[in-house]
C-alpha cells in the first residue's frame, strides 16, 4: 500500500481556499493573490442572481473582497473557508441593499407622508396629479375619507381621530391603512 503525498491529491475548492487563506495569514503574498483572484468570480456568481441590478454585483464583490482583506486574520484555518466567506458575502450584500434602498426611499413619493401631500398636492404645478388624488378621495365613503384625511393630510394621530370619530384606535389604523392601499392601487 502506497501513501499518497498531500500534493498529489486534488483539493476541493474549499480546501484550496482554506490552504491559501492559512498561507496568506503567514504572509504568503502569492497565496493571498490567488485567494482573492479565485474567490471574486465565486462571490459574483453567488450574489448576481439575487440582485435587481446586475451592475451591483461588482460593487458588492469589491466590498466583500475588502472585508476579506480586513478580516482575514480572524479566519480560523481549522474551519471551512466557504461558510466564512458566505457569511461575509451575505453581510455585505445586506449592507449594500439596506443603504441603496434607504437612499431610494427619499426619492419615492408616498401617500403615507403628510409632507408629500402638503408640498406637492397643494402646489399648482401638480394640478393634474391633485385632480387625480382629489377624485380618488371623493370616490371613498365619507367616513373612510374623513379618517384618511385627518390622519394623512391634517396630521392627527390615530388616537385623536378615534376619539373624534367614536371608534377604537385599531379600527382607525386599519381604515387608514386600507384606504392608503386602495388609493395607491387607483393612482398607480
Amino acid at each position: 500500500m502506497t501513501k499518497r503525498s498531500p500534493k498529489s491529491e486534488k483539493l476541493t475548492q474549499d480546501q484550496q481556499w482554506s490552504a491559501w487563506a492559512a498561507a496568506a495569514q503567514q504572509g504568503d503574498k502569492k497565496a493571498y493573490n490567488n485567494l482573492l483572484r479565485d474567490i471574486a468570480p465565486y462571490i459574483r456568481a453567488v450574489i448576481a442572481p439575487t440582485l435587481a441590478d446586475p451592475d451591483w454585483a461588482d460593487d458588492i464583490t469589491q466590498n466583500v473582497l475588502i472585508s476579506v482583506h480586513k478580516s482575514l486574520s480572524t479566519y480560523s484555518p481549522k474551519r471551512s473557508f466557504k461558510p466564512w466567506l458566505n457569511a461575509i458575502t451575505n453581510f455585505r450584500r445586506t449592507d449594500f441593499l439596506r443603504c441603496h434602498y434607504s437612499r431610494r426611499k427619499d426619492k419615492q413619493t408616498s401617500l403615507e407622508d403628510p409632507n408629500f401631500i402638503r408640498n406637492h398636492v397643494t402646489n399648482p404645478a401638480h394640478a393634474g396629479e391633485y385632480k387625480d388624488i382629489e377624485g380618488a378621495l371623493a370616490a371613498l365613503p365619507k367616513k373612510q375619507r374623513k379618517i384618511f384625511e385627518m390622519i394623512k393630510i391634517q396630521g392627527y394621530t390615530a388616537k385623536e381621530v378615534a376619539k373624534e370619530m367614536g371608534m377604537s384606535v385599531s379600527a382607525v389604523k386599519v381604515s387608514a391603512h386600507r384606504t392608503s392601499n386602495q388609493l395607491k392601487e387607483k393612482l398607480g
